[in-house]
């Protein structure tokens, strides 16, 4: 793989591009199929020990289709730090990432995988855990798992002009 041209800006720590992944609440996701690019927007929750990420869908409909066919994605997490009013700049982290897409039908691992979504996203996990989780959500909802095979970051701190 060709590596970063601005070496500035390139994230290297692991940690910190895990830390975005726990950060961020949405994952953009690309997939190909029959040489046709799709792209698509996730929440999630990124489970550390594991080191994947989990998001929850419908069982069926174009993003079911295409992972069927061609399981592999390229995806990115960005945390957005705003624009740089009068320097045309933008500030901001992101941890990019290829992996496979799994669909999940263990029900342990399926009910697993709601808590760490809960977690990363809501203010009361425990609450709408104990609310959400049953053995009919679990059930009836659709969990993929994308194992993170690589890595990369890139984030811009400060305001760097260049001409």
């Amino acid at each position: 793989m060709r590596g970063i041209r601005r070496k500035e800006k390139e994230i290297t720590d692991t940690d910190e591009m895990i830390k975005i992944l726990e950060t961020t609440q949405y994952i953009t996701i690309a997939m190909c199929k029959d040489n046709e690019p799709y792209l698509v927007t996730l929440s999630y929750g990124y489970d550390r020990d594991r080191h994947c990420i989990y998001f929850h869908c419908a069982k069926e409909g174009k993003k079911i289709d295409i992972l069927n066919s061609n399981n592999v994605v390229w995806g990115q997490a960005l945390l957005d730090k705003g624009y740089v009013q009068g320097a045309c700049d933008h500030l901001y982290a992101a941890t990019q990432f290829k992996g496979t897409i799994t669909f999940i039908e263990d029900k342990e691992e399926k009910e697993r995988a709601l808590k760490v979504m809960i977690r990363a996203l809501d203010d009361n996990p425990e609450k709408l855990m104990a609310e959400q989780i049953s053995d009919k959500s679990v059930a009836r909802v659709g969990i993929g798992r994308i194992d993170i095979e690589y890595m990369s970051g890139k984030k811009a701190e400060k305001v760097i002009i260049s001409l």
